[in-house]
Parts: structure tokens; sequence; C-alpha cells
């Protein structure tokens, strides 16, 4: 009968008590970074650099701090090596003429990415615990935490977002307590987290909101698209950094942009806790092809902000 050598039995003690960390620390890595490939990347490296660690852990803290420790340093070092992540409105004013050209697409801007509901969310969770989960996933959120300097957005998700305590947040980044309120306090003048009610509306609003937002794409319906969208509503397309603000200038633009983009289908996703729809718009040849993805920001007066990711390149990462 074999018998598992020490070393053996450290790699399965290893693997059954990390696994269990590894959907939020995607969640942390991402916050961190606002893109799921690089907080992919960089939870990977963690497990690996944790798992050769391993026999050197001490204790000293639990094995999830120790993990988030090793999951911080590596967010900083990929941070060092990387620009910020904005959305369209991050960078230029808005447009006011429904008529003007838009932008050629800007690849070299490394944009902001949307997540799948699927990678951060944890079951069995408590209705609480999925309020929580959604809020401090949003897509507002996570790109106003890329406009802080790495080590105030650390503070702030681990304070505000996660719930430390100023004294394991400080032993974590080898801080004085003192230095992580300030930090604390810089970060959220600029950033508030706001743990209160979501402001969607509740069901069958939201319900039938959503359905109307899809009629109004699938069939052209102007007078549908005007009913959803709220007085302020913003429109942004990365990675065209053109953006429109205002419901009269969207409709406006998008009643020509229906025109020359045809029949589309949508079907139903989930990003950042957010409702999100995946256009596909049907092609010269009769098939329907990946147009965008649709992330939609609800409030009780109706579709606040869409931010429409053109292009086919997150549609894998949706299971899409």
């Amino acid at each position: 009968m074999q018998t598992m050598t020490e070393a053996e039995a450290g790699d399965k003690d290893f693997e059954r008590l990390s696994e269990p960390f590894r959907r939020e620390l995607l969640a942390y890595c991402y916050r961190m970074l606002g893109s799921v490939e690089d907080a992919e990347e960089v939870v990977q490296d963690v497990y690996l650099a944790a798992w050769r660690a391993y026999d050197r852990f001490e204790e000293r803290s639990s094995l999830r701090t120790w993990l988030y420790r090793i999951t911080t340093r590596a967010c900083f070092k990929a941070l060092d090596n990387s620009r910020r992540r904005p959305l369209p409105a991050d960078l230029v004013a808005p447009q006011t003429n429904s008529d003007a050209a838009l932008d050629a697409p800007t690849r070299e801007v490394p944009w902001l990415q949307p997540i799948p509901d699927f990678l951060f969310t944890t079951a069995p969770a408590d209705p609480a615990t999925v309020v929580v989960e959604r809020q401090t996933m949003r897509l507002a959120l996570i790109g106003a935490l890329q406009q802080l300097p790495p080590r105030q957005r650390a503070v702030l998700i681990l304070r505000d977002v996660l719930q430390w305590r100023a004294a394991e947040v400080a032993e974590l980044l080898e801080m004085t307590t003192a230095a992580v309120n300030s930090a604390l306090q810089r970060a959220r003048t600029q950033v508030p987290v706001r743990r209160d009610e979501l402001t969607e509306p509740a069901e069958p609003q939201l319900r039938a909101l959503l359905d109307r937002y899809v009629a109004a794409f699938e069939t052209a319906d102007v007078d549908q698209l005007v009913a959803v969208l709220t007085e302020d509503a913003r429109w942004e397309m990365p990675p065209i950094t053109t953006w429109f603000e205002g419901r009269d200038t969207i409709v406006a633009f998008l009643t020509k942009q229906m025109r020359v983009i045809g029949p589309a289908t949508l079907v139903a996703a989930a990003a950042n806790g957010q409702p999100a729809f995946a256009v596909y718009a049907r092609g010269g040849d009769g098939t329907y092809h990946p147009h965008a993805l649709h992330v939609l920001t609800l409030t009780t007066d109706g579709v606040a902000r869409i931010v429409a990711f053109h292009g086919a390149s997150l549609f894998p990462l949706f299971g899409l």
C-alpha cells in the first residue's frame, strides 16, 4: 500500500485550504486592476507562488491574510507595469452633436473591462451577501477605483469593501494605522463606497424596464427607447472614445445607428452585478454576429447609463 509523502500531503493541504479563497481573490484583483484577464493572470501567479512557499507559512496570520498579502504585492507589481483603465467618460467631454463623426476605435487605451457575475458571486450566499457583492463590483465603482493611486486603492477596498479593520490593513500593507486612516480618508473623498440599498427598481418594474429595452433594439422602436432612458442618461462605446449624454442626444444618435446596423437580437447576461445584454446584429448573409455587450445602470427612473463594449472580444469571457 502506497503512503503519501510529506510533500504530497502538504500539496493536498494547500489545495484544500486555499481553494475556497480563489473566487474572492479574483474579485479583489479585478477591483484593483480593472481587467478580468489581468486579474486571472495575477491569481494564477499568486497560487503558484503561495504553493511554492507553503512549507514556510508559519501561521502567524490566517491563510486568508497570507494569501491577500501575496496578492496585494502582485497587484502592485502589475500596476507598476500598466496604465489605469478608463471608460470614455473618463477621457473626453460628451459629444453634444448626434450627427458628429465618431472617433476611430482606440486600441491603444487599456479599457476597463466588465466582469461576468458568475466569476465573482459565491454560492451558497445569503441575500445580504449577494447585495454587497453586486454593489461593490458595479462598473462605476470599478472605474472610479482606477483613478486612485494603487496603495489608496488597496486601502479603500480592504477597509470599505471587505470590511477589514485598520490594524489588519496596516499589517498587511506594512503601514502604520494612522497612515492607513489617512489614505482611507483621501480615497473616500474621490470614491465613496455606498453599502446601502441598490437604486435599481424592484420586480416587476425592473423586468418590465429590461423587456422594453430589448424591444427597443430588436424592433428599432424609438418610442420604447425614449420611454426607458432617463433624461440625463449616458451612452458610452469603448473602444470608441466618443460618448453621448442626455436622452434626446442618445436617441437621435441611436435612431441613425439602428438603421445602419439593421435587425438585432439581444441575449441576457449579467456583468458587475448589473443587467447586461449581448447584442447580435444580422449581417448581409442573414446570420447574426456579435456586435456589442451592453452593461446597464438602472435607477427607479429608468436606464441611466449604458456602456456598450463594441466588438466580439468579450463574448467568450461571458460564455457567449
